[in-house]
């Protein structure tokens, strides 16, 4: 198996299901390789049957997208691929095309950190329809993991309120990379810290641990193995006490601690990662405070994620700090976000655009046409609805949104409100023009942003559904493109769906 120096190799664009490649193909030699295209980047669900998700993954797009270039390896691979009749699958004046492409997209996109709903565009691009398609693979992937891990650590924080909620969770992530974007994602979600060093040292994420169980089971007795961890790293001391049996390893901790005490130093706390939560840390809470240990943390693992640590606060657990692992990083109760990268617009050049979009017998995958811009309205200090609207038509002081899904929900926005629009430039002409902010202040945007929502939309179970919506104009022209290819495809001897 390759190791990351054979997989990451300076040229990732290759980094694309071939399907995007093949459609490359087609339209180099249908001779619309160069006509303008707009996509969109959207999701269709809240993740988690939350009522909101966080954006996250600019940043490693913006990355890919800088250095997008297919290089002389990339070109002999794809020259070396084989269609059905044993003849090379693509032509070489096709391949010489790809060796010469100079990125010409423009790319807006939300930052990172914003909060954001279904059908809103994460990302907008524009420019040669061969190199706006190839792009759609690189970025759902870039865009759609993190998005997802940066939503469920905002959750699992929201629940442990004012306590700290640490990242745990590279042993059980899906690989290197699986493991640092979620590293990387759960802290602008509101983690303060990761296990992960790596993650650590490239993105200036602080990083916290102390010992496992198998510290412990190397000495004599847990005693030994707390004082001799005291020993070593007297600035550490977050004694692990369920090895053998969790009460008296507090006791254990205690008395370590008050050793350490003796030599100048502080025992910061105790770990619990196994039993009954809520019991044990309301024991060893009285424990360390009968023992004058009442600064002493008491930190829990073990499978933790949002639902459990509301459960173990309401059962008046003395917990202060979390450390959540697995549930976090794989996104465990839903392990990926419906992402998808949809066409929009087209035309020729000096031509007008021509509005695209794709239907469906379900409402959720109906697309919008457009080239979408989304507005947050804002009202009292509090986030009132998002407009989602097309450039050309601009937007009114004052307008009515319509819900993607249900055309009798509607909403009217009132004159005057204050917005703003939340897609900025991120490259122009394949430049990049945009600088991502450092990373505590992306942290700090999903903070502030989710304080500026109702608690409505926050809430685990049956979230209220937050008004973000199609702009009543945009909807009109999606509703006259969408009767008017059912009416296509019946002329055509299709059956059209009837009422």
């Amino acid at each position: 198996m390759n190791g990351p120096s054979q997989l990451y190799q300076p040229s990732l664009a290759l980094l694309t299901d071939l399907y995007q490649l093949t459609m490359a193909y087609g339209y180099f030699k249908s001779g619309l390789a160069d006509q303008e295209a707009t996509f969109h980047l959207t999701f269709r669900e809240n993740p988690f049957e939350g009522g909101y998700a966080i954006s996250c993954g600019l940043a490693g797009a913006v990355d890919w997208l800088e250095s997008f270039r297919f290089d002389q390896e990339d070109i002999a691979y794809l020259a070396s691929l084989i269609g059905n009749d044993g003849k090379a699958l693509f032509g070489s004046t096709f391949l010489d095309y790809l060796a010469k492409m100079k990125p010409a997209c423009d790319v807006d996109a939300i930052p990172e950190g914003t909060v954001v709903f279904p059908h809103e565009p994460l990302v907008r691009v524009t420019g040669p329809m061969i190199q706006a398609q190839l792009l759609e693979t690189p970025l759902l992937n870039l865009i759609n993991f993190p998005t997802l891990i940066a939503t469920k650590a905002a959750r699992i924080c929201r629940s442990a309120g004012d306590d700290t909620v640490l990242e745990f969770g590279l042993r059980r992530a899906q690989g290197i990379d699986g493991a640092l974007t979620a590293s990387r994602s759960a802290y602008i979600g509101g983690c303060s810290a990761t296990s992960n060093v790596l993650a650590g040292r490239l993105f200036g994420i602080p990083v916290r641990g102390t010992h496992a169980h198998s510290w412990v089971m190397c000495f004599d007795d847990e005693v030994a193995s707390f004082d001799a961890y005291a020993k070593a790293l007297p600035n550490n001391c977050v004694f692990l006490v369920d090895t053998y049996d969790t009460l008296n390893g507090v006791r254990n901790a205690i008395e370590a601690g008050k050793r350490l005490r003796a030599g100048g130093h502080r025992m910061v706390g105790i770990r619990l990662d196994s039993g009954d939560l809520a019991y044990l840390s309301i024991e060893a809470r009285q424990l360390l405070d009968e023992a004058g240990f009442t600064d002493a943390v008491i930190v829990a693992s073990n499978d933790l994620d949002e639902r459990i640590i509301a459960s173990l606060k309401n059962q008046g657990a003395t917990i202060a700090v979390w450390g959540v692992g697995t549930r976090l990083v794989t996104a465990y109760d839903q392990p990926a976000i419906g992402g998808v990268y949809k066409l929009a617009a087209t035309r020729c050049k000096g031509g007008d655009w021509q509005d695209k979009v794709k239907i469906s017998e379900q409402a959720i995958k109906v697309s919008t046409p457009g080239i979408q811009q989304v507005r947050r309205f804002q009202e009292n200090g509090q986030f009132v609805g998002d407009a989602i609207y097309d450039t050309r038509i601009g937007l009114d002081d004052g307008c009515t949104i319509v819900d993607p899904t249900d055309m009798t929900r509607r909403k009217r926005l009132g004159a005057g409100l204050k917005h703003e629009d939340l897609l900025v430039p991120i490259f122009r002409d394949g430049k990049p023009v945009y600088q991502s902010p450092p990373l505590p202040d992306i942290r700090k945007r999903a903070a502030n942003q989710l304080q500026h929502f109702h608690g409505g939309i926050k809430r685990f179970a049956n979230p209220h559904q937050y008004p973000a919506g199609i702009e009543e104009r945009l909807f009109d022209l999606k509703t006259k493109l969408i009767l008017r290819a059912r009416q296509k495809n019946s002329c055509k001897g299709t059956s059209s769906r009837t009422l």
